[in-house]
């Protein structure tokens, strides 16, 4: 047995995810020394709904792509199961999100009008690619790492104190800070179940890299938001 077949899947998944914390640290670093800070958190706060509005779908479509397998694929019923189950825990969070913006004063409409940056497609648009000409699995690897971050309550405090915004514009932020703990360890419990071999290891650590690359770069070309 090697090194790779010794060590338990969400392991090496969790090693993937923390080669690629520097660059994502770094971004955020970065996000909350700029000015104005009322207006960087808002774009924040909308790049965070622009993402969490594709959540539903993208896994909506890749159950869809796992029936399609099924029966010629034994990852596809597990998988499957694990997509459906995940939308019931995050439907609607993207209609928080909204709300939680209109709370500090920002018309859904127009907060809907803000063109996705070039980051966002990157991120969210390889998957619907992989999902649809690879293999579905690697829309785990995208979760992993959304997942991966809860935001700690004393950094949303610090946030909230610095831009100014009320307390209301954080709230489904504050629901992902508690619950992304327990999804986590899902996504880890699912890894493990899963009869997982190099080549799938290798297409979910593709997609861990290139998900921390690209929420990196949204992050970095934030600018105010008026």
């Amino acid at each position: 047995m090697d090194k790779l077949e010794s060590r338990a899947n969400s392991d090496l998944v969790r090693g993937r995810i923390e080669l690629c914390l520097p660059g994502l640290d770094a971004a955020f670093t970065d996000l909350w020394r700029m000015k104005p800070e009322r207006e960087m958190t808002t774009a924040f706060l909308v790049l965070l709904h622009q993402i969490m509005r594709a959540s539903v779908p993208l896994m909506q479509r890749a159950a869809e792509r796992c029936d399609e397998l099924e029966g010629s694929d034994k990852l596809a019923a597990p998988l499957a199961r694990y997509y459906r189950h995940h939308i019931s825990e995050e439907v609607d969070h993207d209609v928080w999100g909204l709300e939680d913006l209109a709370s500090a004063g920002c018309h859904p409409e127009l907060v809907l009008s803000v063109i996705p940056p070039a980051g966002v497609a990157r991120l969210v648009g390889s998957q619907y690619y992989w999902i649809q000409h690879h293999h579905p699995l690697m829309l785990l690897g995208y979760i992993a790492v959304l997942e991966a971050f809860p935001p700690a309550e004393r950094k949303i405090d610090e946030i909230r104190d610095r831009s100014g915004l009320p307390e209301s514009a954080f709230r489904t932020l504050r629901i992902h800070g508690e619950l992304d703990p327990a999804h986590s360890a899902e996504i880890d419990d699912t890894f493990n179940r899963l009869p997982l071999d190099r080549k799938h290891l290798e297409m979910v650590s593709l997609s861990v890299i290139h998900s921390c690359e690209s929420l990196a770069a949204s992050v970095r070309a934030l600018r105010p938001l008026h």
